[in-house]
């Protein structure tokens, strides 16, 4: 049995979410890279003005860049159900995955057991819902296809982490 490895690895781009606002939302991401280094080294790169709070890489390992109580830059232009700005209210998590442009492939059940424990731990700290538990391109279709189509969603609808298995576009 592997033992589970977190290591901090911050991230600069963030910044503090509106006054008041509580976190309600997870966005799960693909990185879309060709490595998992190359998806750290953009994630932490200032001059990308992109992150996310966590990143699980395929063997489990999660790393952790910005603080949940604060806003990462991962969402971008992003609407759900009538609301909007999903970065000043969610937590975005990255999964070490090619994506459709460098071989999309199926997600290790290891990496899928670590995103699991980790949303289970969120629901603990946070008022989340599964109703607000989505995928990159649930809240931005026309710009975004991750997690794509090979995500188990039914893993997490299982555990009563999601609602349904969401759609790709």
């Amino acid at each position: 049995m592997k033992v589970k490895r977190h290591i901090h690895q911050p991230s600069p781009n963030f910044n503090d979410r509106p006054n008041g606002t509580e976190i309600q939302s997870i966005i799960i991401h693909y990185t879309g890279m060709k490595t998992a280094q190359d998806a750290l080294k953009r994630l932490c790169d200032p001059q990308s003005q992109v992150s996310a709070h966590f990143t699980i890489d395929e063997d489990g390992t999660i790393y952790n860049h910005v603080s949940p109580e604060k806003r990462a830059w991962h969402a971008g232009v992003s609407q759900w159900d009538g609301r909007s700005n999903f970065n000043d209210f969610s937590i975005g998590i990255e999964l070490v995955n090619p994506g459709h442009d460098f071989g999309y492939r199926a997600f290790p059940d290891l990496q899928i057991d670590e995103l699991t424990t980790l949303i289970k731990d969120l629901y603990q700290q946070f008022p989340i819902t599964p109703e607000l538990v989505l995928g990159h391109s649930d809240i931005a279709p026309e710009r975004k296809q991750d997690p794509g189509e090979l995500f188990p969603w039914d893993r997490l609808v299982k555990e009563n982490l999601a609602i349904r298995p969401h759609e790709t576009v």
